[in-house]
């Protein structure tokens, strides 16, 4: 797909102004999210800023990363609880294997993004 049809599949968010604050509740959020692999419960803390504090950044192209991060939590979770389900047919490990990959593209990608002051796509990938 060339760059102008991607572009139109993008949902594009006004120029509002944003404020540090609104940008280092994202930044906080992604950094929640990698800390996870260390300390499990600190995505469940980022998903709840994100739910708290979604109306501080409607209408900003900060919005993008948090419904980002919002799908990448809960796609995690129904994979995590797949490949724990499975794990007594083997293939669980791989299933888990997959989904930490996932997250961990999902944080690395939508931290680029963020970082590079630009809106993320709307997409599994």
């Amino acid at each position: 797909m060339d760059n102008a049809a991607l572009m139109n599949t993008h949902r594009h968010f006004p120029q509002n102004t944003v404020t540090p604050q609104q940008k280092n509740l994202v930044l906080l959020v992604y950094i929640l999210q990698a800390a996870s692999f260390f300390v499990g419960i600190s995505a469940i803390a980022g998903v709840i800023v994100n739910y708290l504090k979604r109306a501080d950044v409607r209408d900003t192209w900060l919005e993008s990363h948090f419904q980002w991060q919002i799908k990448t939590f809960w796609y995690a979770l129904v994979g995590t609880i797949i490949g724990l389900v499975l794990l007594v047919v083997v293939i669980g490990g791989l299933v888990l294997f997959a989904t930490m990959i996932w997250v961990i593209y999902r944080i690395v990608k939508g931290w680029l993004a963020f970082n590079e002051g630009r809106e993320i796509a709307d997409g599994f990938f």
